[in-house]
């Protein structure tokens, strides 16, 4: 068997952006995989070799890599860049593992983009779309869709370097900025071409501006935040850092009941979490605080309160909630199995809606309830006993100190019962 396949990074300048020992493999390969733009780069330089075009085909390569070693062939991959930065050979090294490899990297587009307006990078957030079309950015989508890992990113860090695609091109980017109202927070510079003789600098232009800018899907973009991000409070916000419904009627969990709540969820920071009867959206949006990475589902079917979570969430800047004007389990059939469950409100589908959040959470996964009244504590225990969950109780009561003429005196909060449970706990 052939020793090795190489895998070589180049550039848009083809042979002359090669080092002496990459041009010699490259030459003497007798089988070439890379993209179809990348063949047609190189063809004069590999008109010998059999070639196959992995655009679409990427699931083959590893047979194809393995079916030319077998054959004692001499087996090249052709990638731009650095085939190690979100390039073709983390791929190839989880198929065929890393003794069948040697990776020969180049300058990344990455670099060059960077040199071109002379900014450092080693602080920049690396992020790639160059991958299936993701489709246009809706506010509101989840995990799934796939722009939300590079805004999850855009929303906590100051610089960051894009790898695109025609179809997740730098307009698309710049059009999700515009419709989460960050367009005014950040610099976007887009490097096209780089090293072609079409090459070209987008600078100087707004965000909006580049929305609607035709690419040509050979594109890298620089995104720059106007101030630097200052570090934020993760959770235990004051009650009244949130709106909601005055005087008395206003549903909103308390600071001290909050905390424990969202320490009983158990969240880590790519957590799913599901937030039913949301009311104000306080257990909500500091649990999306703190799952920087994973997405909150809201859930709430008074208008009034539904109005006062959606200010909330928007005031807060949130990019990692979605809240819904429903009565639970309406509108939750599509939301992604959670980590965590937190029901807060229940609108008389009690037992109905313990016994769908246990079988939808995820291994490990944590259910917390809030009650302040015996009936829904009764309940929510009836359900938990016809269960395989295991659960427990805290009653929490905490008092607040309250100006009395020159003193101070202690006035008690209701009473609120948290009763948490897990379905399974697998070590």
């Amino acid at each position: 068997m052939s020793k090795r396949c190489q895998i070589i990074g180049v550039l848009d300048n083809g042979c002359s952006g090669l080092s002496a020992t990459a041009l010699a493999r490259l030459q003497e390969a007798e089988v070439v995989i890379a993209a179809s733009r990348v063949l047609n780069l190189f063809a004069g330089t590999i008109a010998q070799a059999e070639c196959k075009d992995l655009t679409s085909n990427l699931s083959l390569v590893p047979e194809w890599i393995n079916a030319a070693l077998a054959a004692q062939k001499k087996v090249v991959v052709l990638a731009t860049g650095d085939p190690l930065c979100h390039g073709v050979a983390s791929f190839l090294t989880k198929k065929l593992g890393a003794d069948k490899l040697e990776v020969m990297p180049n300058v990344s587009s990455i670099q060059l983009a960077f040199a071109r307006i002379g900014m450092a990078w080693q602080d920049a957030k690396i992020c790639s779309v160059h991958s299936k079309d993701a489709g246009e950015w809706q506010t509101g989508s989840g995990a799934d869709h796939g722009l939300y890992a590079l805004l999850q990113a855009i929303n906590q860090h100051d610089k960051l370097a894009i790898l695109t695609s025609p179809e997740n091109n730098p307009a698309r980017i710049a059009r999700m900025l515009g419709m989460e109202n960050m367009a005014d927070d950040f610099s976007m510079v887009v490097a096209e071409n780089i090293l072609c003789a079409n090459e070209k600098l987008f600078q100087n232009l707004s965000i909006a501006e580049l929305a609607g800018q035709e690419f040509t899907g050979n594109d890298v973009v620089i995104l720059c935040r106007s101030e630097a991000k200052t570090a934020e409070l993760l959770f235990g916000y004051a009650d009244h850092e949130f709106k909601q419904r005055k005087p008395d009627k206003g549903l909103i969990t308390k600071r001290e009941v909050r905390a424990v709540s969202l320490a009983r969820l158990q969240l880590t920071a790519n957590s799913i979490v599901w937030d039913i009867g949301a009311g104000s959206g306080s257990v909500g949006i500091e649990a999306a605080k703190l799952c920087a990475q994973g997405h909150v589902y809201a859930v709430e079917k008074n208008a009034a309160d539904f109005a006062i979570a959606t200010e909330n969430a928007r005031n807060f800047g949130l990019h990692n909630y979605t809240l819904i004007e429903n009565k639970a389990p309406l509108g939750m059939q599509n939301w992604p199995a959670p980590n965590a469950v937190f029901i807060g409100g229940s609108g008389g589908e009690l037992a109905e809606l313990i016994e769908l959040c246990l079988a939808k959470l995820q291994t490990n996964g944590c259910l917390v309830m809030n009650f302040v009244t015996l009936e829904n504590l009764n309940t929510a225990l009836e359900a938990l006993k016809k269960s395989d969950a295991i659960w427990d109780i805290i009653q929490l009561q905490a008092s607040r100190s309250q100006p009395i003429l020159q003193m101070n005196r202690m006035q008690a909060e209701n009473p609120v019962w948290i009763v948490c449970a897990q379905k399974e706990i697998v070590a």
